[in-house]
């Protein structure tokens, strides 16, 4: 490696540690998010998966509180981290590539520009251990080519195992690196050598756990995910959606570059001198095609293509080099972060504050506000109304209430049992009434009624000022159970592998 090259790896080597540092000091300064409460609860019983995903984000909480007991640090320590390597790793597989020490760390910088990775980098998700596997997965196939040892390709097996435990979307790696072969000279030949093979067995050894796990519990995650991938209408509304919020949460220049970066991979990737963007353009596209496809029938989440993101900020920051030559050009490059990092720095510092009473209803932190006291009112109605134990019906108002420690009566959601182990000691004596809580706009007391004999109005609470819908809650007292609501829960239909 050159001195100038030496010089930039340390750019980025600095450019991970201090945004690793401000999202740790973010991390525990603001309050945990419903789903990374709901992840908290699994690392309180660790499995080999869940309903919603496999298990890598629960462990991740586990190990970040064994360090820093259960806080949001605790449960955010391994995401920030991971967010800060997976910086480092993007910087240096774009050297890997071929392309310059400076076009290297304007990826890594780019990456995290986008508002998906500046403001949701440090959160405890799936998103997180995915990504950091997937692009560790392209870099060590970067290494093998370059080398040609075929210790890579196990690396690489082990690193597409690790993505496929952290979201079902690292099984987009397969066909992405089958493809990323075909279209590069000599990639093809590499199939008849046992590398690739190898790297296949282990990543399929790996992910036997998530898959073992299933097979015990009714095959409730893999019914849950890939029941998605049926089609059940058809509309261009949702494809509208989908690449308008990506084009936003990319960031709108990034995204433009980011096309012609993808454009330049397909026109050169034949070509032996050319920057290799194949790599990242093949492994990304499997992914990508079902993302849209998906988008046909149904919205597609802002965050599922996180794990792209990497691949797609070295395709925009190599695409920049060719389009900053002119004056103009370098200053679309120098201001293409911006917006980004404006609007990321300003939310944060917007949740680090205590209240933000100017915005009112217009506040884009109120989800995250008021949860404390929420907590506490909710204990004063139960004790008020005689409730043994407190019952919701979404896991993230239960999740938040757990979270709080505020209550000592037992609580528990009391839907979708399937997400929760049946042999825990904090059921709930159903011979006494209980208090079910959630927000107004969800609570139908017909809906309890199916649960409950006897429902009766327990009031409304308000959290974080009660503004607007999703801060106003309505609680019913009930009793006289229907059916046994710890183990089957409240729907109609009785969901299949109770965890026993």
């Amino acid at each position: 490696m050159t001195t100038g090259a030496t010089g930039w790896s340390r750019a980025v080597l600095l450019l991970a540690v201090g945004l690793t540092a401000l999202r740790l000091a973010a991390a525990g300064s603001i309050h945990l998010t419903e789903d990374e409460a709901y992840y908290r609860l699994w690392a309180q019983h660790l499995q080999l998966g869940y309903l919603d995903h496999p298990p890598m984000i629960a462990w991740w909480v586990r190990a970040g509180e064994a360090l820093f007991g259960d806080t949001p640090l605790g449960v955010r320590f391994l995401p920030a981290l991971a967010s800060g390597l997976n910086t480092w790793l993007i910087g240096d597989l774009t050297l890997r590539l071929g392309a310059s020490p400076r076009t290297a760390f304007r990826a890594a910088l780019w990456y995290n520009a986008t508002l998906t990775v500046c403001l949701g980098g440090m959160l405890a998700i799936p998103d997180a251990p995915a990504s950091l596997f997937w692009t560790l997965t392209l870099w060590t196939l970067a290494r093998f080519w370059a080398s040609r040892r075929a210790a890579w390709w196990l690396a690489a097996g082990l690193a597409a195992g690790l993505a496929v435990m952290s979201k079902y979307s690292g099984l987009f790696l397969a066909p992405g690196v089958l493809l990323w072969l075909v279209l590069i000279p000599g990639g093809f030949a590499e199939l008849k050598n046992p590398g690739p093979w190898a790297a296949a067995l282990i990543a399929v050894v790996v992910f036997s756990a998530n898959v073992f796990w299933n097979a015990e519990h009714g095959w409730i995650t893999f019914a849950k995910q890939f029941g998605r991938v049926a089609p059940h209408g058809f509309t261009l509304a949702y494809v509208a959606d989908f690449v308008g919020t990506q084009v936003l949460v990319f960031t709108p220049l990034m995204a433009v570059y980011a096309a012609l970066g993808l454009r330049r991979a397909w026109r050169e990737r034949r070509e032996a001198a050319a920057i290799h963007l194949v790599l990242p353009m093949a492994t990304a596209a499997p992914f990508a095609a079902y993302l849209l496809l998906h988008s046909l029938h149904d919205r597609v989440q802002g965050h599922w293509p996180v794990p792209l993101f990497g691949a797609l900020a070295i395709c925009a920051a190599v695409a920049a080099d060719r389009f900053g030559e002119t004056p103009r050009g370098r200053l679309l490059r120098k201001i293409t972060p911006a917006f980004g990092f404006v609007a990321g720095a300003a939310a944060i510092v917007l949740l680090t504050l205590p209240s933000t009473q100017l915005l009112g209803r217009h506040d884009p932190t109120l989800p995250l506000r008021g949860w404390p006291q929420f907590a506490r009112d909710v204990e004063q109605r139960r004790l008020v109304a005689g409730a043994a134990w407190v019952g919701t019906e979404s896991y993230g108002v239960f999740s938040q209430l757990n979270a709080e420690h505020r209550t000592s009566a037992p609580l528990m959601q009391i839907v979708e049992r399937d997400r929760y182990r049946a042999d825990g000691a904090d059921r709930p004596d159903f011979s006494r009434p209980g208090l079910v809580v959630d927000l107004s706009r969800r609570m139908k007391r017909q809906d309890v009624l199916r649960c409950f004999n006897r429902v009766d109005p327990a009031g409304e609470i308000a959290r974080a000022g009660g503004l607007t819908g999703n801060q106003r809650y309505t609680a019913f007292l009930v009793s006289g159970p229907r059916r046994d609501p710890w183990i089957i829960g409240c729907p109609d239909e009785i969901s299949p592998g109770v965890w026993r």
